[in-house]
Formats: structure tokens, C-alpha cells, sequence
């Protein structure tokens, strides 16, 4: 095990199987040494555990941990394609957020990515960042993320 398989255990943290995409797409595909994700949706075991708007039907600390749900998927998908432990560097996170009327709040929802992030990959894991307020996202998903990694060459 290299040392962020070490770490993701370390955390007990057990990334999930690659989430089927849900349209015509792969979940994530390396350019030179960048692999850049497909948006990831905050799926557990192939269900959305929440639904809707942020600021209306879920509140931005239960957004913030789906923010987090879907980034471990990103995660799942660049282990798949090049393994988690030839990550270099978290080069940049970007997170959609389906927000009500008035809802400003999505930098604290994405955070629920550049947290877990930091955790796992510390400095590495420190990254460049768009928290997008959008009216719907697939599915009626609250959060989408999608990160960019540089990877050994």
C-alpha cells in the first residue's frame, strides 16, 4: 500500500465501487499526467441519499457531507483508472451546487470536498476552486463534484 491507501485507512475511510455513469461519459480519463473526473454525483451504493434544492429541501451541513459523498466518488474513479497512490498534486475541485432562491452558502458546501482532500493528500490536496450555484443538477442531486489530479508521469 502506498501512503494515501495508507492514509484513506488511516481515516477509515473505504473508497466505493466507481459509480455507473448516467449518461454517455466515462467517470474519469487521463490527458498526459492530469486525470480530470467526470462530474461526480453524492451517490451511496447506487442511490442519491438526499434530494432537491440547498436553502430549501436539504440544509448546507448535510449538502457539505454530500459534497464530501461525491468527491470520494471522483476519488473511486481516478483510483480505478491510475491507483490512488500515483496522485502528485490536487490541481483543481469543481463543485455545483443546486441552490434555492437566496442560497449563498456554496462555498461552505463545497468545503465538504477541499476538507476531505486536505485530510487525505495534506499539502497535496491543496487545490484551486469553483463553487457554482446552479437551479438543477441530474437527478435532482443537491451536489455534483468533479476534480482535476496531476499524476506520476
Amino acid at each position: 500500500m502506498g501512503k494515501y491507501s495508507e492514509k484513506l485507512a488511516e481515516l477509515g475511510i473505504e473508497l466505493p465501487e466507481v459509480a455507473a455513469p448516467v449518461a454517455a461519459y466515462v467517470p474519469a480519463i487521463k490527458v498526459g499526467n492530469l486525470v480530470y473526473t467526470s462530474g461526480q454525483l453524492p451517490f451511496v451504493n447506487g442511490e442519491l441519499p438526499a434530494l432537491g434544492h440547498v436553502g430549501a429541501e436539504v440544509d448546507a451541513d448535510t449538502a457539505k457531507d454530500l459534497a464530501r459523498t461525491a468527491t470520494l466518488n471522483a476519488l473511486a474513479a481516478v483510483d480505478a483508472l491510475v491507483g490512488i497512490d500515483n496522485v502528485v498534486q490536487v490541481v483543481k475541485v469543481g463543485g455545483f451546487v443546486a441552490s434555492a432562491a437566496g442560497f449563498s452558502g456554496q462555498p461552505g458546501v463545497v468545503n465538504g470536498a477541499s476538507e476531505l482532500l486536505g485530510e487525505v493528500f495534506g499539502d497535496a490536496g491543496a487545490h484551486a476552486r469553483a463553487a457554482v450555484g446552479v437551479a438543477e443538477l441530474p437527478l435532482n442531486a443537491p451536489v455534483e463534484i468533479e476534480i482535476t489530479v496531476q499524476v506520476e508521469a
